[in-house]
C-alpha cells in the first residue's frame, strides 16, 4: 500500500506541476488534488469491494447534486448551470445496449 500511496503524490505532484506550468505560474490560489482522487486507495484500504465505490461516490454527491438541480429550477428562465464541456471524440451511431 505505500507504494500505491507514494506513485498517487507522485501524480499530484506531477499533474499540479504541468498545471502550474500550463498557466505560466500565474495560479491565485493553491492547486491540489481533489479527495475523490484518493477515495479509491482509500476504499480499498478498509477492504470494501470495488462494486460499492460508485455507489458510495453517488451518495455523497446527491445533497449536492439536488442543490444545483433546485438553482436550476429557480433560475429566471430555467436554464440549465453547469460548467462548459467540449466533446473531443468522434461520433459513433447509437447502439442499443444489447448489441454493445
Amino acid at each position: 500500500m505505500a507504494k500505491e500511496f507514494a506513485f498517487l503524490e507522485l501524480i499530484v505532484e506531477r499533474a499540479v506541476a504541468c498545471f502550474m506550468a500550463y498557466k505560466g505560474g500565474k495560479v491565485n490560489k493553491q492547486v491540489c488534488a481533489n479527495v475523490d482522487f484518493y477515495s479509491g486507495f482509500v476504499y480499498e484500504m478498509i477492504g470494501l469491494p470495488e462494486a460499492v465505490y460508485t455507489p458510495l461516490f453517488a451518495m455523497s454527491r446527491i445533497a449536492g447534486w439536488t442543490a444545483h438541480r433546485i438553482e436550476e429550477l429557480n433560475f429566471d428562465g430555467r436554464r440549465i448551470i453547469r460548467p462548459a464541456y467540449k466533446n473531443v471524440s468522434e461520433l459513433t451511431k447509437f447502439l442499443p445496449i444489447n448489441k454493445r
